[in-house]
């Protein structure tokens, strides 16, 4: 299954509500490969999954593999290996057998909201299914106020030389597509990645980065930038390693029936280079 096609409400009740930035700010959802850019005409990669407070440290709860997406350089569909789920982590291996740029991660949609019923209020399961709402809520509620939620966090590998077809946005809810090449990022030289919100070039929107391990740090090693009306953003690394990449969004553009807010999360795992 596609990156594009996996938005599901597949094991949404945690990974969902902590992979937007602000549910949680103690915990955030990562996703973390053994490496990035690869030679060969074929390779392996591990990647662990975790919901902690420290960013690649896992402490807190596994990110489970079930709706993991994987889109092969050529957009056909990849598949996962080996996957296994702990108690503070998950990890899974990709097999790299086509020379280019690869897609691996989630895209999943929820509704969060409440009501009342007979005077009592009522609060949906976390990250319910947006579809099944009408039997959700029952017959006689008052004061119902759903808000639609999606979110991305996926990551990017190159095996060879690097390729673009991963990066054709799909036109629903809020997606990065690089001007720079994810797996081009150096520490001396800045990031410039384009933000869209269903399509359309998205403004004002903040993004931050922070480097990986800062479990080890006195002060966390943290950029931030806002986009342009191209809906651009450049991001200047001040040290090589593996960042996480942060952007979201609210508004009333929601697809689901009944919703009235929507709020759009995006999570990337990049790997900046030593020049």
């Amino acid at each position: 299954m596609k990156l594009r096609s996996a938005i599901s409400a597949i094991s949404l009740a945690l990974p969902l509500a902590l992979a937007l930035p602000g549910a949680a700010d103690a915990h955030r959802a990562w996703l973390l490969p053994s490496e990035t850019v690869l030679s060969g005409d074929d390779a392996w990669i591990t990647v662990d999954g975790a919901i902690s407070n420290d960013l690649f440290y896992p402490n807190h709860h596994a990110l489970s593999p079930e709706g993991i997406a994987v889109e092969r350089p050529d957009g056909s569909d990849g598949a996962i290996e080996n996957a296994a789920t702990g108690r503070y982590r998950s990890t899974f291996d990709v097999h790299l057998t086509q020379q280019g740029t690869w897609k691996i991660g989630t895209a999943r949609t929820g509704a969060f909201g409440r009501y009342k019923l007979n005077g009592e209020e009522k609060r949906l399961p976390r990250g319910a299914d947006a579809s099944r709402l009408d039997t959700l809520i029952p017959a006689g509620a008052t004061d119902v106020r759903i808000r639609e939620m999606q979110s991305r966090n996926e990551f990017f590998v190159t095996l060879g030389a690097p390729t673009q077809t991963v990066f054709e946005p799909q036109g629903t809810g809020l997606e990065m597509v690089p001007v720079t090449h994810p797996n081009d990022l150096v520490s001396d030289e800045d990031g410039v990645f384009r933000f869209l919100v269903d399509g359309k070039p998205a403004a004002g929107i903040k993004v931050t980065a922070v480097l990986g391990g800062s479990r080890y740090r006195d002060t966390p090693v943290q950029l931030s930038g806002t986009t342009d009306a191209a809906g651009e953003v450049h991001l200047a690394w001040p040290e090589p390693g593996m960042y996480w990449l942060e952007a979201e969004i609210e508004d009333n553009h929601t697809s689901v029936p009944g919703a009235t807010e929507r709020g759009l999360g995006y999570v990337a795992t990049l790997e900046v280079l030593a020049p």
